[in-house]
């Protein structure tokens, strides 16, 4: 299975993360599928690749809980039909 979530980058103290589509198995620092977005929390500034994440969710990715909320934010399921529910 795959799930859409950050992925820590950056120094100390100053984090930055990675939107990034990996296996459910790997680690959060484990190789990814793809990177498909950037998340600055300090600055509040968001970068996505709409196309690339719309993809890994029609073939069923889940997002996280904090991906979910970065993506609803941004109005990404306004393109995609996604009636689920969140899941951990």
């Amino acid at each position: 299975m795959v799930k859409l979530r950050l992925k820590r980058c950056g120094k100390k103290q100053r984090a930055l993360y990675r939107i990034v589509a990996i296996d459910v198995r790997s680690r959060r620092e484990g190789r990814d599928l793809r990177k498909v977005g950037f998340y600055d929390p300090i600055k509040n500034q968001t970068y996505l690749n709409i196309p690339g994440i719309l993809y890994f969710l029609e073939k069923g990715a889940q997002p996280t809980e904090t991906v979910y909320d970065i993506l609803k934010k941004a109005g990404v399921f306004t393109e995609f039909d996604f009636n689920q529910t969140k899941v951990n």
